[in-house]
């Protein structure tokens, strides 16, 4: 699955759009590696987003191509 879809489906970030621009912006890394949008993500991968100051690292558990909300946050864990 794209990283800009995962993003969007895991409810991480709200929109696409919005997705693919934080990505394009190199705010998005890969087990350790800037990704963009396209890059595909796999169950397993790390995946640190920079939300300004702060930033967000989530492993991703399973893809789903679409998931109401209450059950978004299965896909991924928070690690600190």
């Amino acid at each position: 699955m794209r990283l800009d879809k995962f993003l969007k489906v895991s409810r991480l970030i709200k929109r696409r759009t919005l997705a693919k621009e934080v990505c394009d912006a190199g705010r998005v890394e890969i087990n350790g590696r800037s990704a963009k949008a396209a890059s595909e993500v796999k169950p397993g991968d790390l995946l640190t987003i920079g939300f300004g100051g702060k930033q967000v690292r989530v492993e991703v558990l399973e893809l789903a191509e679409n998931v109401p909300a209450v059950l978004a946050k299965n896909l991924y864990r928070t690690l600190e």
